[in-house]
C-alpha cells in the first residue's frame, strides 16, 4: 500500500477512488448506460476476472465512456472464464470468455463504443438456465 505523504495525496486519492466507484456502481439511471458485468464465482476470479474488472473500470474511466461495472455470480461457463456479460441499453446481453485485461480496450472500442459485437462471443446457448 502506497504511503499518504499529504492531505493533497489523501484528496486526490479519494477523488480517484470516487471516480472508480461511480463506474462501479452508477446507479442514477443505469438501465440507460451499458451494463458490464464480470463472472466472479470462483472459477473467474481463478482465472483473472479481479484483474479484468480492474482494467474494465480503468479503461472506462481513462476513455470517459459512462458505463455500469458489476460483479455476478458464476455464469456457467467455467472453461470459458473469465467471462464477461455486456448489455447495451435496448438490446440483448452478449457472453464473452476467456476475456483478458488485453481483450477489454477491443471490447470497449467495438461493442461500447460502436455497438458492433467484438471477438470472443459465446453462443446464447451459453447462458446458464
Amino acid at each position: 500500500m502506497t504511503k499518504i505523504e499529504s492531505l493533497d495525496a489523501l484528496k486526490k486519492m479519494r477523488e480517484q477512488l470516487r471516480s472508480e466507484m461511480d463506474i462501479r456502481e452508477n446507479s442514477t439511471h443505469p438501465e440507460d448506460l451499458p451494463q458490464i458485468r464480470v463472472s466472479m464465482g470462483t472459477c473467474g476470479i481463478a482465472s483473472g476476472a479481479k484483474e479484468v474488472m480492474a482494467r474494465f473500470v480503468a479503461e472506462l474511466q481513462s476513455q470517459g465512456v459512462a458505463a455500469v461495472v458489476t460483479q455476478t455470480d458464476c455464469m456457467g461457463r467455467c472453461e470459458a472464464e473469465p467471462t464477461v456479460e455486456i448489455a447495451l441499453p435496448g438490446k440483448d446481453p452478449l457472453l464473452y470468455g476467456d476475456v483478458t485485461p488485453d481483450r477489454v480496450a477491443a471490447i470497449i472500442e467495438h461493442c461500447i463504443r460502436n455497438g458492433e459485437p467484438a471477438e470472443g462471443i459465446l453462443p446464447r446457448s451459453a447462458f446458464a438456465e
